[in-house]
Order: structure tokens, then C-alpha cells, then sequence
């Protein structure tokens, strides 16, 4: 693989944070908004979010809020502090687990993906409810890598109004928290939704995410043939597999399907550009 792993260009982080800025920057200000509010896990994706985010508002014009389940690790909660210690944030904390518990007790233990799914949902209701007193827009922590291959939760960390991270892979979003100084604690931790004890991302995908950000480059954004990528020294069936997955969570990457029985139909054929207002 170690040639294959060349394939994913190296990003200019000093030019990408300008346009990340800009962009979280000039979005809000079409909609009326200057704040922006998110969920901060003590992970890499939401530190740099959110080190991006206060430098398009200001420090304080971010919340970044903690939300806990009593199963968290005690070091997830201490590194999204340090994160805001660096960043200059305001932060709040809320205890997801006496939303969670009643409906978690009719959910076996060791059916992990429906209670990960579960605490996923509640943090961004969280987070949605918290954005009208601050007058915010809730700001996401979604990368390229994980949307392609539907690695979130539909309605819970995948959504958001304005997502700075969803065109950088998660190779390319460690390379900008170094230089967003982001704390280093936070960057060489192994990647974890930090579900339940022990939990890692790449265990759980059965795959590194340096050896899929390569391939979904060449996949996606190159589009090279299983031919081609084969040549390139990947293995056919790990490139079928990453294939399936971006194409079975298609659904997860779209707005919802409405039948259409009218002449205009929204999402259909009365699309407008975000910022219409007329």
C-alpha cells in the first residue's frame, strides 16, 4: 500500500483556513448570523471546527457545548476543555444521560449502533435548541471521509447548518489542527465517537483512514477505474467494499425524496440557490 498512500495530496492550511473562515463567515451573514454554536467531544473533527469557528466570529460568538454520557472517558471531556482553553470559546456542559437513559432501558446493551444512535440524536437536539437563544447557527464536524462512507448518524452528528468540514478527508483535517494548533493530546489520540469503552473508529471500519482517504480520492475525486486503482497497488475486494458503502449510504447524503403530483415540486423542480430570498 505504501505507494498507493502517496495519492492523497497534502492541503495549503494556511489557504484553506482563509476560505474555511470566509466561508463560515459570508454564509451566516446571508441568514442574518454572526454566532455560531456546536458540539464539542474532545475529538480532532470538532476541534478544528471549532477552532475555525471562532476565528470566523470571534471567540466569543462560539458555545461550544460538552455533552457527556455517563459511560463517556473522563479524557474526552478534559481534551474538549483544553480546546477551549486554546480557542478562546465560551463552553457549556450538558449530561445527555437523564435525557437518555429512560429510552436507553428498552435498548439491550450490546446493541451499541442503535444506543450510539440514539445519544447522537439527543446532542443535536441539544445543540438545535441551544442555537435560538443564541440567535446561532449550529456549525458541524462532518468530514468528507465520514459522509462518503455514511460513517455518522443521519439527524445526529451529521447534520448541521453550515458543515466547514465535509470536503477535507480526515487525513486532510489532521494536517490543519496542527495548524490550527490544535491541542496536541487532542491530535494523536486514535479516532473514537467514543461510544462505549474501548471504542476506536478504525477498529470499528476494519480499515485505517489513511488507507481509505487515498482510495476514496482516487475513487471520487480522480475517478479512476478498478483497473487503474488496482495498478496503483489496492487491493480489488477493499476497493469494492469501500465502493459499496459510499453507494449504499447515498441516502444519507441527501435531503429528504418527496413524490412529486405537482408541476413544482420542492427539491425536484423549484430549486433555488440557499441564499434566495425573494
Amino acid at each position: 500500500m505504501g505507494t498507493a498512500l502517496k495519492s492523497l495530496p497534502a492541503i495549503h492550511p494556511e489557504l484553506a483556513t482563509d476560505i474555511l473562515v470566509r466561508f463560515l463567515r459570508e454564509e451566516s451573514e446571508k441568514f442574518g448570523f454572526a454566532r455560531g454554536v456546536l458540539g464539542l467531544s474532545g475529538g480532532i473533527d470538532s476541534a478544528v471546527s471549532c477552532a475555525l469557528a471562532a476565528r470566523a466570529f470571534g471567540p466569543e460568538n462560539v458555545l461550544a457545548v460538552v455533552m457527556p454520557y455517563r459511560t463517556s472517558a473522563p479524557e474526552s471531556r478534559a481534551h474538549a476543555l483544553e480546546c477551549v482553553e486554546v480557542f478562546g470559546t465560551r463552553v457549556r456542559e450538558i449530561d445527555i444521560s437523564p435525557m437518555a437513559d429512560p429510552y436507553l432501558a428498552d435498548i439491550p446493551d450490546d446493541d451499541r449502533v442503535r444506543r450510539g444512535n440514539v445519544m447522537a440524536r439527543l446532542r443535536m437536539t441539544v445543540l438545535y435548541d441551544l442555537s435560538a437563544p443564541e440567535n446561532a447557527l449550529v456549525i458541524g464536524t462532518s468530514n468528507k471521509t465520514e459522509l462518503l462512507l455514511g460513517y455518522s448518524t443521519l439527524h445526529g452528528d451529521s447534520a448541521s447548518a453550515l458543515n466547514p468540514l465535509g470536503d477535507l478527508y480526515k487525513t486532510q483535517v489532521r494536517q490543519l489542527a496542527e495548524y490550527l494548533d490544535v491541542p496536541e493530546a487532542v491530535r494523536d489520540k486514535a479516532p473514537s465517537a467514543d461510544l462505549w469503552e474501548g471504542q476506536t473508529d478504525e477498529q470499528e471500519l476494519g480499515f485505517t483512514y489513511a488507507e481509505v482517504d487515498a482510495l476514496l480520492h482516487l475513487q471520487v475525486d480522480r475517478r479512476l477505474t478498478d483497473g487503474e486503482l488496482a495498478g496503483r497497488g489496492f487491493d480489488p475486494a477493499f476497493a469494492e467494499r469501500v465502493r459499496s458503502m459510499v453507494a449504499r449510504n447515498q441516502y444519507k447524503r441527501r435531503p429528504p425524496i418527496i413524490a412529486k403530483l405537482s408541476n413544482r415540486t420542492v427539491n425536484v423542480d423549484f430549486r433555488y440557490l440557499r441564499d434566495w430570498r425573494h
